[in-house]
């Protein structure tokens, strides 16, 4: 038999739809529609077919700045008798050919969780597993599988092993979707006790400590950081400089547990931050307006107003300076993109609105 036809290395498509003006093959090395895996009459994506037949693909990830990509699509927003919500259960927004994000849907459970799916050359990761448990309601099992069956086509890489990690193992709305995963072959999951989670990443240092998840050639970076629980921890990923940070720091009610360490915590991405390129925060949901400081109330199934779900990097500056001013107090505090509730109701309200913060009634959907 003729030897195996080697791994081909993708140099990057710089004709991609969302890339840098200045990327160059040397700059981003992935999608080259040249080497006939992506004709135009399928968007030069690698992800679809037609199937190419010259032996598995290797990406190469060490690009020089954030790969690029897209977060193109309105997320579905619910309906106000959520009984009668025919969207799916699960909205999948394609990032960039290796990248996946996740919605569950609003009617299925009101707090609407991210989930991200990430793939290596030899893995895939999945970041939290959603508020529902039964897979009937909330399949994010089978959306995962179905994904990750369509990569593996593509890239001609069957049976690619899946690690499931939780931005907090004792958060309720990132934590339920695991049991799905509990008999799924080639799969490793994080276990959600504290002590074991901190050696399955290698934090012995805790909270100090850092660990790394190799995907082949993607190694994706896990940071800790407490404060909205306390076992939070913080994932980073160079190739597309996506910084996913669950509960700990998102558009929308933050709700502290202990203010020194929700503290310490940002200052800690802060200087990470300083230290590495992030080109978007990426939370665990959405519940603030797209006006500033106005956020959904908890339960509400209908949001057709939602701010958009990336933060700039920039706004870490501006969550420390008011995790500063809120520690010790009991106290809501609410800022145009997050609103930060130290010792108080996730249902509080005031009738004071804070200065700098214009007060914009949003309109109403009715």
């Amino acid at each position: 038999m003729p030897p195996a036809p080697a791994p081909s290395l993708v140099p990057y498509n710089p004709n991609l739809n969302g890339n840098p003006a200045s990327a160059t093959g040397s700059a981003y090395p992935n999608g080259n529609p040249a080497l006939g895996y992506n004709p135009p009459s399928v968007r030069n994506t690698d992800t679809a077919v037609p199937l190419h037949d010259r032996g598995a693909v290797v990406h190469d990830y060490a690009s020089k700045g954030p790969a690029p990509g897209n977060i193109a699509l309105r997320w579905m927003y619910g309906s106000n008798v959520a009984a009668k919500n025919r969207d799916p259960r699960i909205q999948v927004m394609q990032y960039n050919e290796d990248t996946f994000l996740l919605r569950q849907n609003v009617c299925c459970h009101w707090e609407a969780p991210f989930t991200y799916l990430l793939f290596g050359n030899e893995g895939a990761l999945l970041i939290d597993t959603g508020a529902t448990a039964d897979a009937r309601h909330y399949p994010l099992r089978d959306t995962v599988d179905a994904i990750v069956t369509r990569w593996g086509q593509a890239r001609r890489r069957p049976n690619l092993p899946l690690t499931v990690v939780m931005t907090s193992g004792e958060d309720v709305a990132q934590n339920q979707g695991l049991v799905q995963f509990a008999d799924r072959p080639r799969t490793t999951l994080q276990p959600t006790p504290p002590a074991l989670m901190k050696r399955f990443h290698g934090l012995g240092a805790w909270p100090g400590g850092s660990g790394r998840i190799d995907l082949g050639g993607r190694v994706i970076e896990v940071i800790a950081t407490p404060g909205t629980h306390k076992d939070g921890i913080s994932l980073y990923d160079p190739y597309t400089g996506l910084l996913f940070t669950g509960d700990l720091f998102y558009p929308g009610k933050i709700q502290i547990a202990n203010d020194r360490d929700f503290v310490a915590s940002l200052e800690r991405l802060k200087q990470f931050r300083d230290q590495n390129p992030v080109k978007w925060i990426l939370g665990g949901h959405i519940e603030m307006m797209f006006v500033p400081g106005k956020a959904y109330p908890r339960f509400a199934t209908y949001k057709p107003y939602e701010r958009v779900l990336q933060m700039d990097p920039a706004l870490l500056d501006e969550g420390l300076t008011y995790a500063r001013e809120v520690a010790g107090k009991s106290v809501m505090l609410i800022r145009p993109d997050f609103i930060l509730l130290n010792k108080v109701s996730p249902d509080q309200r005031t009738r004071v609105w804070p200065d700098g913060v214009p007060n914009i009634d949003p309109p109403r959907p009715f």
